[in-house]
């Protein structure tokens, strides 16, 4: 009699394990480095990806691409989430900083080497001294989030400027002012507008004059928080929730100007720049929660007005606005921008760089080559299949480039076999150059860490031999109960 089978899995479990596993893991993440194989180097081409919105992006940014993929594979979808360190550290170069033309130089340097391979290269000199301009301009802790980015459709690329300050977009009022020096701002979380009472609650009355009586209690107590603003001091008022056409009239015969519905993003930074604190109530608007600044100046920039706060006493900060053309290709200078600030941050921080143009892989590649002759056993085999696979980065910037990869290669393993640490692909020659006296620099640290993320990932993939997949629920859930409609009680 046969035993009767013991099930452990829900009816529909997908499950797959052993060998076929791991092939299909690895088939998985060869297909994942496929999709942005072509990415690589100055000559590497772009991708169009749409999501399920329908909504196109143009990138050649490798993180960019991996997360707007739909991947469903698990294991690619761990490759998407995420030996040689040693020697890095070994031979990278310290660049010794005597001064502050000399530090920047070297960040323009590095800058110009990761701007090389995105669509604003040809304009790659205009935006490094931007870029260069916005970190050095932080203060020691270099937030990157004291930095902001605004993009303006029309105009030409070079109609971009940095601004040493905050920046952020508001239609104000016509009448309102439109340049302060040394003004407080009042940074609020505030509701400054009438409501609709049949959008606010019910009352119910029985005479006008009890109904006056509540519209009159309603505009007294707005114009209360409006004078309570005004006597503060305050020239700027800022605020998260709505301002409405009676408090902007107000503040505008004041001789005040102010912002409603200002993004949290912004609010923020302002708050971090100019000082004081956000406030949920007009109560409390001391000298000591109000900010400052030395100057507040609405502009017109294309079809917006944007207004700017500069001369911040707490912190630096500095705002891009970026000009051009379509939203797709603005979306991904902005993406380029954020990776030139990136490594500019890291350089700034740790100032060790090797040689980019696949000379730190072909140089690392020779060294563990060298290495596992020494070492017995199977072991010899797979430092000898990493070496070998860190050749796929100067191999790829060749076939990117429309280069002969063997010969080019061959270059490369007789060069560097006789010292040339840091001989790479010369993109301009179809050729080897020193990439290092060529200035194709990168901080040695993003080598640091690409290496061990990619020794992670690949073990993590190999050790998984087994993968349960769930079957998708046919039972929709319930949806949820609407809110009831409370009274409201009269201010």
């Amino acid at each position: 009699m046969m035993p009767t089978p013991v099930i452990l899995l829900k009816e529909g479990t997908d499950s797959s394990q052993g060998i076929p596993q791991l092939v299909s893991n690895i088939s998985a993440c060869q297909v994942i480095a496929g999709a942005v194989r072509t990415t690589l180097g100055p000559r590497g081409m772009d991708k169009l990806t749409v999501d399920g919105r329908g909504k196109a992006t143009i990138s050649n940014d490798g993180a960019t691409i991996l997360r707007l993929l739909d991947v469903v594979h698990p294991a690619a979808k761990t490759l998407v989430d995420i030996l040689a360190v040693n020697k890095i550290e070994e031979i990278a170069v310290t660049v010794k900083k005597a001064d502050k033309v000399e530090q920047r130089q070297l960040l323009e340097k590095c800058a110009m080497t990761a701007l090389s391979s995105k669509l604003i290269s040809q304009q790659e000199v205009f935006f490094v001294k931007m870029v260069v301009d916005a970190v050095m301009m932080l203060n020691d802790l270099l937030q990157l989030k004291m930095i902001g980015i605004k993009k303006i459709q029309g105009g030409a690329l070079e109609d971009s400027q940095l601004v040493a300050g905050v920046t952020f977009s508001y239609a104000g009022f016509e009448m309102q002012p439109k340049k302060y020096h040394n003004p407080k701002i009042a940074l609020l979380n505030v509701e400054l507008e009438l409501k609709a009472e049949k959008d606010n609650a019910e009352i119910r009355v029985h005479t006008v004059e009890d109904y006056q009586a509540i519209v009159d209690a309603e505009w007294n107590i707005l114009y209360d928080k409006l004078e309570k603003i005004h006597h503060s001091g305050a020239k700027v008022v800022l605020s998260k929730l709505p301002i409405g056409d009676v408090a902007t009239q107000y503040f505008a015969d004041s001789d005040m100007f102010c912002a409603g519905r200002v993004p949290e993003e912004d609010l923020n930074r302002t708050m971090m720049a100019c000082g004081g604190s956000i406030q949920t109530s007009v109560n409390t608007l001391s000298a000591d929660v109000l900010g400052r600044c030395q100057v507040f100046e609405e502009t017109q920039i294309g079809g917006e007005r944007y207004n700017f706060f500069t001369g911040c006493p707490k912190a630096k900060t500095c705002t891009f606005i970026l000009r051009g053309g379509a939203q797709q290709f603005t979306e991904e200078r902005e993406r380029s921008l954020h990776d030139a600030i990136m490594i500019i941050r890291r350089t700034i921080k740790n100032d060790s760089v090797v040689a980019g143009g696949g000379a730190i892989e072909m140089e690392l590649s020779k060294y563990l080559r060298d290495y596992s002759r020494t070492v017995p056993g199977k072991q010899q085999l797979l430092i000898g299949v990493y070496a070998k696979a860190l050749e796929i980065i100067p191999r790829l910037l060749c076939d990117n480039a429309g280069f002969d990869a063997t010969n080019i290669l061959n270059k490369l393993w007789a060069r560097h076999a006789q010292g040339g640490t840091w001989y790479g692909v010369d993109i301009n020659n179809e050729d080897i150059a020193d990439n290092f006296e060529a200035f194709v620099w990168e901080p040695a640290m993003v080598q640091i860490n690409a290496l061990t993320a990619a020794s992670e990932a690949a073990c993590l993939i190999m050790s998984v031999d087994e993968t349960i997949k769930n079957p998708r629920s046919t039972v929709d859930a319930a949806p949820a109960a609407g809110r009831g409609r409370s009274h409201g009680r009269p201010h």
